[in-house]
């Protein structure tokens, strides 16, 4: 079967990331056909990266030349770009937050759906061999029935160290922060182990001016089970650290630092997994599942890609938490 042509547009950090998972690990099931951004220096650093992959001239070249749209330019055009491509008849695979206003991310998912669209949003764990190692032990029955949920991430700074040409965004209340940009993924993680997420209570802390949150602390139910999720920057020495621990009557699980799966032993330690990776060995596997996926996707095909009605949950959270500071 051909490998699905795949645009890209917004050559940053993710767009960079997926093009080189495309091209080195992915390039049986998708062939990225262009790119657009409008920085010089996105055009330079592809030319560079990937000399045979084309800069367009713009959004609607790339969209007209691919099968499926990669989205991922920052939050503010990350809806009228989905329009265009499926108004084009392309699958869309977006960046989250779907969108920085609610109430349009609440209107783009009901006509999606309504219409079938194929479009999904890029939560890697739905692909992370760590996750399914949880699933796993918890079939397993390594926790018993689930009674509590703890998350917990930190930062040395925000943004992290290898976001800093992403700062402008990133570091701002209106569309960035980590909450938007970390948290969502664990609160997705929890959605699809646990069930429907509803936010208790939050508290937040603002620097002051625009900037985004520095710290939060939240109570929720998932599927009914209590979960605690905190978070700070300027808590921990790492660029970034977190955990999603969860526990029964048998014992604990946790995912530590993205892509390690553990399980609390009789010593009262943490045990890993036997093939656990660092992150940053273990993202390309991921990124090749997902791309597998973005192609069954494109196709009509079954996938198990986070879909929009998912990203919308999470990002209604994820707002009601930050509205509560």
């Amino acid at each position: 079967m051909a490998a699905i042509a795949l645009g890209i547009i917004g050559f940053g950090i993710m767009g960079e990331r997926l093009l080189r998972a495309a091209l080195d690990h992915a390039a049986a099931h998708v062939r990225p056909v262009g790119v657009w951004d409008p920085s010089p220096a996105a055009a330079a650093r592809l030319a560079e990266v990937a000399p045979g992959v084309p800069m367009l001239e713009g959004a609607a070249a790339v969209i007209e030349a691919c099968d499926c749209l990669y989205v991922a330019a920052p939050p503010r055009a990350h809806l009228p770009l989905a329009e265009a491509a499926l108004g084009a008849g392309k699958a869309v695979f977006l960046e989250k937050p779907l969108a920085v206003d609610l109430a349009e991310a609440r209107a783009f998912v009901a006509k999606a759906e309504a219409l079938g669209a194929r479009a999904a949003v890029n939560f890697p764990m739905a692909s992370s061999p760590a996750v399914a190692q949880l699933s796993a032990w918890r079939e397993e029955g390594a926790t018993g029935p689930a009674e509590s949920l703890a998350i917990e991430v930190a930062f040395a700074r925000w943004p992290r160290g290898w976001q800093q040409e992403a700062a402008t965004w990133l570091s701002r209340r209106a569309e960035g922060g980590f909450t938007r940009e970390v948290v969502s993924h664990f609160l997705f993680l929890t959605r699809r182990q646990l069930g429907p997420l509803a936010l208790e209570e939050a508290r937040v802390t603002w620097p002051g001016r625009d900037a985004s949150e520095t710290a939060i602390a939240a109570r929720l139910t998932a599927g009914g089970l209590p979960v605690t999720l905190s978070g700070g920057v300027g808590t921990t020495e790492k660029d970034d650290h977190n955990t999603w621990t969860l526990r029964g009557p048998a014992g604990a699980i946790r995912l530590r630092d993205w892509s390690f799966a553990e399980r609390l032993g009789a010593d009262d330690g943490w045990h890993g997994a036997p093939d656990a990776l660092p992150n940053e060995k273990m993202r390309p596997l991921v990124l090749k599942r997902q791309l597998a996926s973005v192609a069954a996707m494109t196709r009509g095909k079954v996938h198990g890609l986070a879909t929009l009605r998912e990203a919308l949950e999470v990002q209604e959270v994820v707002e009601a938490i930050l509205a509560s500071g």
